[in-house]
């Protein structure tokens, strides 16, 4: 099934619903600049294990509305708790990759967890993607600052130059063409804006505010989320388990699908 929900007046968010009779719903949030399709190859899979998986685009991406504002972290939660509410989910796992990490993280806290039974961390941009005083383990300021100036310039450019960083061995160009034309659906403004958001934001008092059991997806060859992030998570998070992917990247649940998928199951207690 596929629909709209409006989480603002000018603002609609495209949600992908497979198996929606499934026991345990698990709501993906996806990473920048990518789209719900990034999942492909856990909705091939998991529904058949008794999940129902929802995809849902964030703002700016996607099939979804494309406002000239609204990137904050707070509003990306916002926009999940829109969805939440409409589809009336309750004690389901709240999964999510990179920014999307992030911006599941900002849910929890900001809502106080509201309807989540289990959160799931794939290659999370969480507690910092960006060096801070003390804190060493994410990208220096300016290198973000050179993708959001990229991106303002010279999009797509932008975007095949980020694909490769995005997996840990030398890509095809058939997987090439499969990350830019998710991120060739984007807004250019959301591109740019979420990269602001993941430049100057951090979420290290939200971490303390995680009460739900916790999975930790991480590839040890991340480049955009580096591992050590993950490893903060964990001594952060009570109740969270860490299971380092040894041959991935940032795209690990592409890279190492079955472990992936079946981890991810085990989690959540169906398998």
């Amino acid at each position: 099934m596929e629909y709209y929900i409006r989480t603002e007046a000018d603002v609609k968010i495209f949600v992908h619903d497979i198996n929606p009779g499934g026991k345990t719903t698990i709501l993906f949030i996806h990473g920048w600049p990518l789209s719900h399709r990034a999942y492909e190859y856990q909705f091939n899979k998991l529904p058949a294990m008794g999940f129902r998986c929802i995809g849902m685009d964030t703002r700016g991406f996607g099939k979804s509305g494309k406002p000239h504002t609204g990137y904050s972290y707070n509003r990306i939660a916002d926009d999940i708790r829109g969805v939440v509410h409409a589809l009336d989910l309750k004690n389901f796992v709240l999964a999510g990759h990179s920014m999307g990490g992030a911006a599941a993280i900002r849910y929890i806290s900001r809502y106080n967890g509201y309807g989540v039974s289990k959160l799931a961390l794939f290659g999370a941009a969480a507690p910092s993607l960006t060096m801070r005083p003390g804190f060493p383990y994410g990208h220096p300021k300016e290198d973000i600052t050179q993708i959001i100036e990229s991106s303002l310039k010279d999009r797509l450019q932008m975007l095949r130059d980020t694909a490769p960083m995005f997996f840990s061995k030398p890509i095809t160009q058939p997987q090439s063409d499969w990350f830019f034309l998710m991120g060739f659906e984007a807004s250019g403004i959301a591109t740019a804006a979420c990269a602001v958001t993941f430049r100057d934001e951090a979420l290290f008092n939200d971490l303390d505010k995680i009460r739900v059991p916790t999975l930790i997806l991480h590839g040890i060859h991340d480049q955009v989320c580096l591992f050590p992030l993950a490893e903060v998570m964990h001594q952060s998070i009570r109740n969270s388990v860490l299971i380092p992917f040894e041959n991935s990247g940032h795209g690990l649940f592409y890279e190492e699908q079955d472990k992936f998928n079946s981890e991810l199951a085990r989690f959540i207690g169906q398998v």
